[in-house]
């Protein structure tokens, strides 16, 4: 039996720096190992440049480019394998080119829509963005150029995503999900919670506090720990499923006097250094991909849900013999810069949004699983939208929303973190 040392923090927000520093003093003044592994819960905004901001859902005066474009353009480096998943502010033209997942710097890996990986034996699931009801059995749809509404819908989970987690039936360690799994607040100290985020009462009275599928998950998958951030306060939670326990922990941002960090030495019954795919999940993505942009309702069917667990089993067989056996399970350190990177003044505005770029990274896991780039897709009609957004701008539409109601703060902000009601925070469904 081995460990590895593990940080956790809430929201990242673009404070890469502080972050990082925050850990390796926590190290030094507890004497504690370096750590192997951070975990970021969301909001992470890997903001390359300057256009990058204008499809972040946030109010124009809150967009600020933080630390990531260092790390991006390679004038920094992570000191230690950084994974994230996204949240309800992030940089979502640069997360769709790594829609499975990949490396958005060196040493630090976007976990996809969704995914599960492994780490020195830790099997690692993760699940971005926040729930939406009005979105979830929407398609991915949204496509560079975005609109304002596009720019907010764009980071909420879709179904087909819950889907695939939803058909792993080997343990799970860890899960990671920006916003809380539904009645979680009912398994910690919740006179504690509601001591020190009042507001929520009224949506925890409702039912209305989290995401139901995340709920479903941790109802299904029990994995020893579930992480989340999103709602920007520190919380604890065992849930009992009978023959297991997850712990829940819930943590805020990057910020002085916030309880954002939590460092965790977690016992492994394996050492396998990097890393690396998730033989299951890499079947599961075989199995699943030509579903990708279609009605979830084709996945629904008692036939499909019948025919799924055999379907499953023979890609997992066509992934033993073709990636396992072949050694080819290690995760390429292959990441190329697609974007210009940063180069100017930090406050310098920019209000064009990005281009949309071809990633290098989504094209050979594409080509090892023998599967369509569904970051290639052309949804119908998208043919006809760039005439349609030049029409937008022309008419005063800008090239990013003007903020007001539609963006939900920095980190969001609103009271104490929640979100206003028109952004992108709050119960998890804006």
């Amino acid at each position: 039996m081995s460990a590895i040392q593990i940080a956790v923090e809430g929201c990242g927000h673009g404070t890469l720096n502080a972050i990082y520093d925050s850990i390796a003093r926590t190290c030094k003044i507890s004497r504690l190992p370096l750590v192997d592994l951070l975990i970021i819960g969301g909001d992470f905004q890997a903001v390359r440049n300057l256009r990058d901001l204008n499809v972040m859902s946030c109010p124009p005066k809150y967009r600020v480019l933080g630390d990531f474009h260092e790390y991006y353009s390679g004038v920094r480096k992570a000191p230690m394998l950084t994974v994230f998943v996204g949240g309800n502010h992030e940089a979502s033209s640069h997360l769709w080119e790594l829609l499975y997942g990949g490396w958005v710097a060196p040493n630090i890996y976007y976990l996809g829509a969704a995914s599960v990986m492994n780490f020195r034996g830790l099997r690692i699931g993760g699940l971005s963005g926040i729930y939406n009801g009005r979105d979830y059995a929407r398609l991915r749809d949204e496509r560079l150029p975005y609109f304002p509404s596009e720019i907010k819908s764009i980071y909420h989970v879709r179904q087909y995503d819950v889907f695939k987690l939803y058909q792993i039936n080997e343990p799970v360690d860890v899960m990671i999900s920006h916003d809380w799994p539904s009645g979680i607040e009912h398994h910690g100290d919740l006179n504690e919670l509601l001591r020190r985020k009042s507001f929520f009462r009224s949506d925890i009275e409702k039912g209305e506090l989290g995401s139901p599928p995340a709920r479903s998950l941790l109802n299904k998958l029990k994995p020893r720990y579930w992480f989340s951030a999103h709602l920007h306060v520190k919380f604890a939670a065992l849930v009992d499923h009978g023959n297991k326990v997850t712990n829940f922990l819930a943590l805020d941002k990057c910020l002085p006097h916030r309880q954002f960090l939590q460092l965790l030495t977690i016992p492994v019954t394996k050492s396998k250094p990097g890393l690396s795919y998730d033989p299951e999940w890499l079947a599961i993505t075989r199995v699943l991909n030509p579903y990708l942009h279609k009605h979830p309702s084709a996945l629904n069917s008692d036939a499909f849900k019948e025919a799924i667990g055999p379907m499953i089993a023979e890609e997992r067989r066509w992934v033993e013999e073709n990636i396992v056996a072949k050694g080819k399970l290690d995760v390429p350190e292959n990441f190329q810069i697609t974007a210009p990177i940063h180069e100017g003044s930090l406050t310098a505005r920019e209000d064009r949004l990005p281009e949309s770029y071809v990633n290098t990274q989504t094209t050979a896991f594409c080509e090892l699983l023998e599967i369509e780039d569904g970051t290639r897709f052309a949804p119908p009609g998208s043919e006809g939208k760039e005439e349609k957004y030049r029409s937008f701008v022309a008419n005063g539409g800008g090239s990013y929303p003007r903020g007001g109601r539609g963006g939900g703060g920095r980190g969001g902000g609103g009271r104490g973190g929640r979100g206003m009601r028109g952004g992108g925070g709050g119960r998890g469904r804006r």
